[in-house]
């Protein structure tokens, strides 16, 4: 008798099992599917941007250059700029850099601006930095990163690009080194360049 309820308890158990074991499955994959695909959607989202394509690019301060020299986003309006947000313990950033130089020979005298923006370092490390790296694009100083934090959230990283308009409107936002989003900023600001 014991043994005929342990095999009626047995057969019962697999039979649950075996119909709930799909429905578990379905579940589970439904649910790790809508956890990436949200995590794939905030990540591409903002990348830690704080602005988006279309905005008007925060110009309320001054980008003191490697060399002493000062500017301004208010004073390089009418003018494509790129903001290039830089450091030279950025292996990325160094990747990257050698491409920026060929984008900035080839456009710098068609109304094009380049910046590099270093994120919190000293100014003998900047001009250091851009001397090893052989560019010929400055470099600006951003103390505590606040230049930085205007555009993207401070505990986020770089390399990143942001394209700005004539008009002071960002059009292009990048992140990281990816060479097709690099050849589509290349595109994108070869369209302006043309426009301007």
């Amino acid at each position: 008798m014991k043994n005929k309820i342990n095999q009626t308890l047995v057969a019962s158990l697999l039979v649950c099992s075996a119909l709930l074991s799909p429905a578990l499955s379905n579940a589970q994959t439904a649910s790790a599917t809508a956890t990436s695909t949200n995590t794939e959607v905030v990540a591409d989202d903002d990348r830690g941007y704080l602005v988006k394509v279309g905005d008007q690019a925060p110009d309320d301060f001054k980008l003191v250059l490697q060399d002493g020299k000062t500017t301004s986003l208010k004073e390089l309006r009418g003018k494509i700029v790129v903001l290039q947000f830089t450091a030279s313990w950025c292996s990325v950033c160094r990747k990257e850099m050698p491409h920026l130089e060929t984008l900035w020979k080839n456009n710098k005298d068609k109304n094009f601006v380049l910046i590099g923006v270093d994120r919190d370092e000293p100014i003998a490390t900047v001009q250091k930095f851009h001397k090893d790296m052989k560019i010929s694009y400055p470099l600006a100083l951003d103390p505590a990163a606040d230049i930085f934090g205007r555009f993207a959230n401070k505990k986020s990283g770089v390399t990143r690009n942001v394209v700005i308009d004539k008009t002071g409107k960002i059009v292009y936002l990048t992140r990281l080194y990816d060479e097709k989003e690099f050849a589509d900023m290349a595109k994108a600001i070869e369209e302006l360049v043309k426009k301007s």
